[in-house]
């Protein structure tokens, strides 16, 4: 092989595992993008369950004894992610700051029960989650009534569900995609050096020391593939933030570090079986037949 000619083949190797790696990286950006998608709604949607709490009305005749208890067993239960304590003179001054009326100068009393907020984990927040959760409380003395927004509930419940249920078929049909993409783009590579394969096997070079440098160099691609495509990731993660400001943290590490272990995972996954069995198809194969293929 002449200079001119080495030279040649190495831009043309270099042009195509290039080609591969921006391929791929594209690929992996829309499987990143949909990832952080799925997990940021999830995050948005347990943030609205734990914000949707209820209350729990408390008798006129409660005494601190029994306040302090209900408190106390509020604290260890392990379906209360949080509560606050609201007495009857906080809700009259809350009542007349949201409605600007005085019910005492009127009445002549205050008609305005003490309560407590309660909010809910994210787990506990379906149907079955706040009807026990309710049924607990009301055996208290001085509980007189556990007040919810059943419909909002509802609502929100099956707006969740019928969420998952999109983003689980949009991941399935991307995934299937994502799979086929990567392992055209691979097999074209291994495609590239069917003959070298042939000639490696001629002079009794094993099988999987012909299949090692193959694969070690599209997982080599995958790994900047994914780089990549992480990083096109975080720019447009960037121009939403500045877009939307501190109303939400995208930059949270919980997020992020799901999203990167499933990039990096589908890419090597479906990189290594499409480089060996991109491989194996071509040892299989007699010299004549690499030229009809």
């Amino acid at each position: 092989m002449t200079d001119n000619q080495y030279k040649k083949r190495k831009k043309s190797f270099f042009n195509l595992h290039f080609t591969t790696t921006i391929s791929v990286a594209l690929v992996l950006f829309m499987v990143g993008l949909i990832s952080f998608l799925f997990i940021f709604t999830k995050e948005m949607t347990d943030y609205a369950k734990e914000n949707i709490g209820f209350s729990v009305v408390l008798k006129d005749d409660c005494s601190n004894k029994e306040l302090q208890r209900l408190k106390k067993y509020l604290e260890n239960v392990n379906f209360v992610k949080s509560f606050t304590y609201i007495s009857k003179e906080q809700a009259l001054i809350d009542h007349v700051a949201d409605l600007g009326e005085d019910p005492t100068s009127f009445l002549g009393y205050n008609p305005l029960q003490a309560s407590i907020e309660v909010k809910l984990h994210a787990n506990h927040t379906d149907s079955a989650g706040i009807a026990e959760a309710k049924n607990k409380l009301s055996v208290f003395s001085s509980v007189q009534e556990v007040v919810y927004q059943e419909d909002i509930v509802h609502l929100l419940n099956n707006n969740v569900k019928r969420l998952s249920i999109i983003f689980g078929g949009i991941t399935l049909i991307l995934l299937f995609i994502s799979i086929a993409l990567i392992n055209n783009t691979i097999r074209i590579t291994v495609y590239s050096d069917r003959f070298i394969i042939n000639t490696m096997k001629l002079v009794g070079a094993r099988a999987w020391f012909i299949r090692k440098p193959f694969i070690r160099k599209n997982l080599l691609d995958g790994f900047w593939a994914a780089l990549l495509a992480l990083v096109m990731l975080a720019g447009i993660i960037y121009y939403v933030q500045s877009e939307i400001g501190d109303t939400f943290n995208l930059y949270q590490l919980h997020i992020w570090l799901p999203v990167i272990a499933i990039v990096f995972t589908i890419s090597f996954v479906i990189i290594f079986f499409a480089a060996l069995f991109g491989v194996n198809r071509f040892l299989r194969l007699k010299t004549d037949d690499l030229y009809y293929i």
